[in-house]
């Protein structure tokens, strides 16, 4: 009997192997592009790229409520694209600005890119350094059940640890894919955000709407189930991560 059992083990073991049953889980990849809702082609690009990528539209683009309409139709997650210091315009926020206008110009944004779940600041190097103005947000943020991500435009900035201390769902930045827009640099990126998910388990991008990024995108990112990775929503990526730091942006999961 113990023969028996111990053959059917070995089969079972073996069955396993070779059907991929116990095979390692996949490392998780999610993508924001920012900078959207400026040129209609280009909003139609990313639209169209497969999987959950996330759309993040600026306030004062010309096409940003069409498009957020567009977005939230077709099952994409909408993001506000908040301006803010050095970026300028009517929606931007700078350091000085009393509370009651920041809330004025950010409920004025979000009245531009409808169905907006969460944001991430578009520039503000200057902005997220601010904590007061970092923690008020993510307070409102949090009474209003949307998600934060840091983009990270600067190594001062306290807007993913305010948003950490305040209990809010965010994520912050791993990779920028088109700080230089050649198309051997975003390859690069790329290359660089695959490692980085292998390591570490999961790596979120950002990228813009440029053409070697789409082109990159468009090729990609229906090649990644086949090389061992999942793209996932944003906000599955928050669940995941369940609101702790990497290890490039904090201690033991606390960010610095």
């Amino acid at each position: 009997m113990r023969m028996k059992w111990g053959l059917w083990l070995l089969s079972l073991l073996l069955g396993a192997a070779a059907t991929g049953a116990w095979a390692a889980p996949p490392a998780h990849l999610a993508l924001v592009i920012d900078d959207l809702g400026q040129t209609p082609l280009r909003d139609r690009r990313v639209l169209a790229l497969p999987g959950p990528v996330a759309l993040s539209i600026l306030p004062d683009a010309p096409h940003s409520r069409e498009l957020a309409e567009a977005a939230h139709a077709a099952g994409k997650t909408v993001m506000l694209h908040l301006p803010m210091d050095p970026a300028t315009g009517p929606y931007a926020w700078h350091p000085g600005l009393p509370a009651s206008e920041l809330e004025k110009r950010l409920d004025a944004a979000l009245r531009r890119v409808p169905h907006a779940r969460g944001l991430n600041n578009h520039m503000g190097s200057r902005m997220t350094a601010q904590r007061p103005a970092m923690g008020w947000l993510m307070q409102w943020l949090q009474q209003e059940h949307r998600f934060f991500i840091d983009s990270r435009t600067s190594a001062a900035t306290v807007a993913a640890a305010e948003a950490q201390k305040a209990g809010l769902a965010s994520l912050s930045r791993d990779i920028f894919l088109d700080d230089d827009q050649s198309p051997a640099a975003v390859a690069a990126q790329f290359q660089a955000a695959l490692a980085l998910a292998r390591k570490q388990g999961s790596a979120l991008m950002i990228g813009h709407p440029h053409p070697a990024t789409l082109e990159l995108l468009e090729r990609e990112l229906p090649r990644l189930k086949a090389q061992g990775f999942e793209l996932i929503d944003v906000e599955m990526l928050i669940a995941l991560r369940g609101n702790r730091a990497m290890a490039a942006h904090g201690k033991a999961g606390i960010y610095r």
